[in-house]
C-alpha cells in the first residue's frame, strides 16, 4: 500500500501540485463569494491551460482524473433519489389528470421536433462542408460495433421488474416508471380517501427538500470538478490525434452551434417571447456543466436549479421535464451526431445519398432518439441505427472512435439545453412561467458557495 502511495506521488505529483494551487484558487474566489457561473467558467480555462501543460510534458493525470470521477461519482449518487421524489412530487401536486395529459404531450412534442431539426442542420452543414473528402481510411484494429438492440428488446428493458435492482444499477427510465406509478395512484387513492395519502404527501414534500439540500451540497463541488474533467480531456489529446478528424470535428461544432444559437435562440425569442441574450446568460451553469461533465444526468441538478430559480419556470414543470430531458432528449447526440457522421461515412466510402435517403436519416434520428431512452451510449446507438437504416457501412463508426469524446461535450451541452429551452416553453404555454421577474433579472440564490 505504502509502495503504490509513493509510485502514485512519483508519477503524479507535478500534475496534482499544480491542481492543488488551481483549485485553491477556486476555492479562495468562492470564499470572496463570486458568482458560481463565473467560478464555472474560470474553472473551465484553467483546466484547458492545464491540461495543454499537462500534454505538453507528457505528464501523469490519473490523479487529476480521480478528482473529476468523484465528482462524477458524487452526482450519480443523487440521480435515482431526486428524480424518484421530484417525479412523484410534481405529479402529485397536479390534481387535473387531463393537465398531466397535456403536459406530457407538449414536452415530448418539443423533444422530437427540436431533434428533427437538428438533423437537418446536421445534414446540410456536413453536405456543404464535405469532412470525409481526402480522408485516409484508417480504423482502429481492436474496435467492434455496439450491438444494436431491437425495439422490442428496448421497450422491455425500459419496464421496471425489480425497482431496487434498477436503481442500484443507475437506470433511470424504470425508476421514472416506476414513480409515475406511485405518483398516479397517490393521486387517485387522494381523490377518495384524503386522510389516507397524507402521511405519503407529507414524506415525499420532505424527501424533496432534503434532496435539494444534498444537491446543494454536491453542487458545491462542480467547479472542481470542472477543471479536473476539462484538464484530462485536454491533456489527452493532442494535435496527432486530432489533425486527421479536424474537419469532422469542425462540422459538428458548427452545426452544434447553429442549432443552439438559432433553433434554441428562435425558440426563446419568437415562441416564448423572451430576450434569448438574458435567457442564454441565465442557462450558462447548465451549458457549462453539460459540457465538461459530457452527462445530461450528471447535468440534471444544477438544471433544476437554473430552470426553477434563474428561468423563473415553476417547480412543478421543472421537476416533471428536467428528468424526462435527461433520458429522452438527445438534440445533439440523436439529431446533429448520426446524420454527420451518416454524411461523413458516405463520403469517406465513396458512397452517394439521394434525397430520399436524406429525409430517412432524419426520420430515423427522430424514431431512433425514442427507442434509445435510457440506453447508455445514445449517440452510438442512434447512429448505428441511422447507418443500418440507409445502408451504410457500420465500420465507419470506428473512424470517429478517437474524437467522439472532444464532440460529445458539444452534443451534451446541446441535449441539456434544449431540455432548458423546452421547459421554458412548456411552462409559458401553461401559465407556469414567471415572466415579469424573469425580464426584472430577479434570480433565487443558488446556495452554492461553501458555507
Amino acid at each position: 500500500m505504502e509502495n503504490n502511495l509513493l509510485s502514485a506521488i512519483e508519477l503524479n505529483g507535478i500534475s496534482l501540485l499544480v491542481s492543488a494551487v488551481l483549485l485553491g484558487g477556486l476555492y479562495y474566489l468562492a470564499k470572496k463569494r463570486v458568482g458560481f457561473g463565473t467560478r464555472v467558467l474560470i474553472a473551465l480555462g484553467l483546466g484547458l491551460v492545464a491540461g495543454i501543460i499537462f500534454n505538453n510534458f507528457k505528464l501523469e493525470t490519473e490523479g487529476v482524473g480521480t478528482i473529476g470521477s468523484i465528482y462524477i461519482n458524487l452526482i450519480r449518487m443523487i440521480v435515482i433519489p431526486l428524480v424518484f421524489v421530484l417525479v412523484i412530487n410534481s405529479i402529485i401536486s397536479i390534481t387535473n389528470i387531463e393537465f398531466l395529459r397535456k403536459l406530457s404531450l407538449k414536452t415530448i412534442g418539443w423533444f422530437l421536433a427540436t431533434t428533427g431539426v437538428a438533423a437537418v442542420i446536421g445534414l446540410v452543414v456536413a453536405s456543404l462542408i464535405n469532412p470525409g473528402a481526402g480522408f485516409e481510411l484508417t480504423k482502429p484494429e481492436n474496435f467492434e460495433a455496439r450491438e444494436v438492440p431491437s425495439f422490442f428488446e428496448v421497450i422491455l428493458d425500459q419496464v421496471p421488474s425489480n425497482p431496487i435492482q434498477d436503481a442500484a444499477e443507475g437506470r433511470v427510465v424504470p425508476i421514472l416508471i416506476f414513480a409515475l406509478f406511485i405518483a398516479v395512484a397517490i393521486v387517485k387513492v387522494g381523490a377518495k380517501k384524503p386522510d389516507a395519502v397524507q402521511a405519503v404527501k407529507a414524506f415525499v414534500q420532505s424527501a424533496t427538500e432534503i434532496m435539494h439540500q444534498v444537491v446543494k451540497f454536491v453542487l458545491r463541488f462542480t467547479p472542481y470538478g470542472v477543471y479536473a474533467l476539462i484538464a484530462v480531456m485536454a491533456a489527452r489529446y493532442g494535435w496527432e490525434t486530432l489533425e486527421p478528424l479536424a474537419m469532422l470535428i469542425l462540422v459538428s461544432y458548427i452545426a452544434l452551434i447553429l442549432h443552439f444559437v438559432f433553433v434554441f435562440g428562435g425558440l426563446v425569442s419568437f415562441v416564448a417571447k423572451v430576450n434569448p441574450l438574458r435567457f442564454f446568460r441565465k442557462a450558462y451553469p447548465t451549458v457549462a456543466v453539460a459540457f465538461t461533465t459530457r452527462s445530461s444526468f450528471a447535468t440534471l441538478p444544477i438544471n433544476l436549479e437554473v430552470i426553477t430559480k434563474r428561468l423563473r419556470v415553476s417547480p412543478k414543470i421543472a421537476s416533471f421535464v428536467a428528468p424526462l430531458g435527461a433520458t429522452m432528449n438527445f438534440n445533439g447526440c440523436g439529431g446533429v451526431w448520426p446524420a454527420v457522421v451518416s454524411v461523413f461515412v458516405s463520403q469517406v466510402y465513396g458512397i452517394s445519398l439521394s434525397a430520399t435517403d436524406y429525409v430517412l436519416i432524419v426520420l430515423v434520428s427522430v424514431i431512433s432518439s425514442i427507442g434509445v431512452a435510457g440506453v447508455p451510449g445514445p449517440a452510438s446507438i442512434s447512429t448505428t441505427v441511422v447507418l443500418t437504416a440507409i445502408g451504410l457501412p457500420l465500420e465507419g463508426i470506428a473512424l470517429v472512435v478517437a474524437v467522439e469524446s472532444l464532440i460529445d461535450m458539444g452534443r451534451t451541452a446541446v441535449n441539456a439545453t434544449g431540455t432548458t429551452v423546452t421547459a421554458l416553453l412548456v411552462a409559458d404555454s401553461e401559465g407556469e412561467f414567471d415572466r415579469e421577474s424573469f425580464n426584472r433579472g430577479e434570480e433565487d440564490e443558488m446556495e452554492l458557495n461553501p458555507a
